[in-house]
């Protein structure tokens, strides 16, 4: 088991659980992120030269982010930065990393688009959620 660091440590005293964190709880458990990220995996940058890519699934994570709330590529890595629920959705811990910035973000959403495997991803997991139901 991983050590929680400082930065993923709560000083709060009165937390509440939020709506957000609820939904992405949930959302946890629904998806298929094993069977969506073997759909991605064979167009995914391998690690080589240069800076080595993010995992496929915490990129997954972060798109799903953005299309559930709607956020831009700049707008997602900000509110990476500032939910701690949703750092914890994609299993971010700035203890250790930082959050993937807008044009790594970008560039994972140009990669689906180009392959077209955003739309085969909303429907493989429409159809898992509602048989799920």
């Amino acid at each position: 088991m991983r050590q929680t660091t400082f930065a993923e440590g709560s000083f709060e005293r009165y937390a509440k659980t939020t709506k957000r964190a609820v939904f992405l709880s949930e959302m946890n458990q629904i998806v298929p992120w094993a069977m969506l990220c073997e759909l991605i995996e064979p167009h995914y940058p391998k690690a080589g030269n240069g800076r080595p890519p993010v995992g496929v699934e915490r990129m997954l994570r972060i798109y799903f982010l953005q299309q559930w709330f709607n956020l831009s590529d700049p707008a997602v890595e900000e509110a990476l930065y500032e939910s701690v629920s949703m750092r914890s959705f994609a299993a971010i811990d700035l203890g250790n990393e930082p959050v993937p910035d807008e044009t790594t973000v970008c560039k994972f959403r140009h990669l689906l688009e180009r392959h077209g495997l955003g739309k085969r991803i909303s429907k493989k997991s429409v159809v898992i959620c509602r048989s799920g139901e």
